[in-house]
């Protein structure tokens, strides 16, 4: 193994966007979690509604790299 392969690694950023969709209505939001904690779960007004809601994490949408 080359010295160069390992000075070249890629770092995983400590964080990541997630996508969060109502159970209610649908509606989408965007959240940033950390990337070795679990799934989110969280309460927020849902607009479609006009009430409290509780969002679940959907999918990974990228990683977020600090320059």
């Amino acid at each position: 193994m080359f010295l160069t392969n390992i000075l070249l690694k890629k770092v995983k950023s400590k964080h990541i966007l997630v996508l969060a969709e109502s159970v209610v209505s649908g509606h989408k939001l965007v959240r940033i979690r950390d990337r070795l904690a679990d799934k989110v779960e969280f309460i927020s007004f849902d607009p479609y509604v006009q009430h409290k809601s509780l969002y679940k994490e959907r999918r990974k949408l990228c990683s977020l790299y600090n320059s």
